[in-house]
């Protein structure tokens, strides 16, 4: 089974057929889990795997080269709740990720002038037999440049 999300309906701009570039960013993606694709769709929430990349509605994708798992000691995979403003390490290595697409193709095509929201399908897609309940993040958020 492939893992999805469908968000809830996203609110646009008023004046969103005048947009010059958009974006989706997904906040706080986990990445502690096996590596995947998340393929994008806009206004598809019905999007799986049988559906193509040509299809009109397929905004972009993101990729995750994940960790597979903790293979540490008890702990070593926990990552830090607080952090000294003065250590200058790396952060920890599971810190959660942000990702960006540019949509703007996709956006232009599916947004008309009367269209007030819009819903964003994520579909994960994991290498080989490896199990499919990768997709987590936090939030998803539409930015829009004029």
């Amino acid at each position: 089974m492939v893992d999805r999300f469908v968000s809830a309906p996203i609110d646009l701009p008023d004046d969103a057929e005048d947009t010059y570039r958009a974006d989706l960013v997904f906040y706080d993606v986990d990445h502690s889990g096996a590596s995947y694709e998340g393929r994008i769709f806009l206004n598809s929430p019905d999007a799986d795997a049988d559906t193509p990349r040509d299809d009109p509605n397929y905004a972009g994708s993101f990729h995750i080269f994940g960790h597979g798992g903790c293979f540490g000691d008890v702990g070593h995979c926990d990552v830090p709740t607080e952090r000294d403003p003065f250590d200058f390490r790396p952060p920890h290595q599971l810190v959660p990720a942000s990702k960006t697409v540019v949509i703007t193709e996709a956006f232009k095509r599916i947004i008309g002038p009367h269209d007030r929201t819009m819903t964003v399908t994520v579909v994960a897609f994991a290498p080989g037999d490896t199990p499919n309940d990768v997709l987590q993040f936090d939030a998803v958020r539409l930015l829009t440049y004029q």
